[in-house]
């Protein structure tokens, strides 16, 4: 009688449904998972230690290649840690773009995560979709940093400027004729604000064409219903955040049980799921789109009609304008020491948290007083879902293990830090 093993099979760390540097060895009975045990570690940046060894200031570009889908999120949480600490307001015209940057920010995550999800099991169609809508958001990206991706736009204290009065237009070359770059530059004749929102109008009618093309997909609800199942008990003993516990039934929204900025000035719901599988993780974040399309509406609405400032007028965290330290001996010592030594932050610990596109992002900072921070640790949500991927896949094929690992919608800048 021959002896009966599982087999042991590598995923990853080279496979494209792995979203990164993910190594995972799966232990299989056929084609079914008995064991999955993640091995992560490959991309490791140093990012915690190498922040201690930057000023306040230089470790905000750090916090873009954290979740690199998600830059200007977890620039805020950084930020928002440092004002905590330093005990200073931010303007409230900074507070709404931070809050309309954050929302544009979950869509530009979202987009990408149902493009590459869809991809993954088979809806190749989906991720060219995707990448349209990508195309304008990160266009607003470059409008305000001059990045499209790495933005480095939030500061403590506000933002880096106020939004630009005119957008970029295209120009005619060899591939584009006056005619075909007509349409674009039409909706680029006004402000960042006016194009925003020709794009906020436009947008719920391209949420519908995603949702014809896969909610009531039959091949792909075969590939997502009863599919990593995590029951709203697990999801909270896990410490499951953002719409993997949203799916999971539980309304836990930090924009709304603990609102921060202007959050709680604004409309939107939360949308959560009934049964915990990957199909209701995909429902949550498409609907989750258009909560965020409403609040980027209303942000647009608010900053058309309150100019103001932008940044603080502590000179001791935010430069002064060039014109005042050119003209003034106490602008010039202040401008001398932010750009030398930057921010001095008084002694202290916080952990400061946002709603991030895949769930709580939260820093802890500690200051012993001096111009750079004496420990910063970084609380991802992607390392924890990564955790329970033991949990979800067992018992499953092989081929709902890219599934999961889709609906966890991982990003390895964030978990191997």
């Amino acid at each position: 009688m021959p002896e009966l093993r599982n087999f042991t099979l590598n995923f990853g760390p080279q496979h494209p449904a792995a979203h990164g540097v993910l190594r995972m060895v799966l232990e299989l009975d056929g084609e079914v998972v008995i064991r999955a045990d993640p091995h992560i570690g490959l991309l490791h940046r140093a990012t915690e230690k190498l922040a201690e060894n930057k000023t306040w200031i230089q470790s905000v570009p750090y916090m873009d290649r954290l979740d690199y889908m998600s830059m200007m999120c977890n620039e805020h949480a950084y930020c928002m840690a440092i004002e905590r600490l330093l005990g200073i307001d931010v303007p409230i015209r900074a507070q709404y773009i931070r809050v309309m940057f954050d929302e544009i920010t979950r869509i530009l995550n979202h987009l990408l995560w149902v493009g590459c999800h869809g991809l993954d099991v088979g809806a190749m169609t989906m991720v060219l979709y995707a990448f349209r809508e990508r195309e304008d958001l990160v266009d607003a990206y470059e409008a305000v940093s001059g990045a499209r991706m790495h933005a480095a736009y939030y500061r403590p204290g506000g933002v880096y400027r106020d939004l630009p009065d005119r957008m970029a237009q295209y120009r005619e070359s060899q591939w584009k004729s006056a005619a075909q770059i007509k349409p674009f530059n039409d909706r680029r004749s006004g402000s960042l604000l006016d194009f925003l929102d020709d794009f906020a109008s436009r947008f719920p009618k391209l949420l519908d064409e995603y949702e014809t093309l896969l909610t009531d997909n039959r091949i792909w609800k075969q590939r997502l219903v009863d599919v990593g199942v995590v029951s709203p008990e697990r999801a909270l003993q896990r410490g499951f955040t953002g719409p993997m516990l949203r799916g999971s039934g539980i309304a836990w929204d930090l924009r709304k049980k603990q609102p921060y900025e202007v959050y709680d000035r604004l409309d939107f719901d939360i949308p959560v799921g009934v049964n915990g599988d990957s199909y209701d993780r995909y429902l949550v974040r498409m609907e989750e789109m258009r909560q965020s399309n409403r609040i980027l509406q209303q942000c647009i609405d608010w900053l058309r009609k309150n100019p103001g400032s932008v940044m603080s007028d502590n000179h001791k965290v935010a430069a002064p304008s060039r014109e005042a330290m050119k003209t003034n001996m106490e602008e010039l010592i202040h401008h001398f020491k932010l750009c030398t030594e930057g921010i001095h932050v008084p002694e202290g610990e916080v952990y400061s948290a946002v709603e991030h596109p895949k769930g709580e992002f939260g820093i802890y900072l500690i200051s012993d007083g001096a111009n750079k921070p004496y420990r910063l640790k970084i609380r991802p949500p992607g390392y924890v879902h990564l955790s329970a991927m033991n949990e979800m896949a067992s018992g499953h094929m092989i081929a709902d293990v890219v599934t999961i690992i889709g609906s966890q919608d991982v990003v390895f800048g964030e978990i191997d830090r």
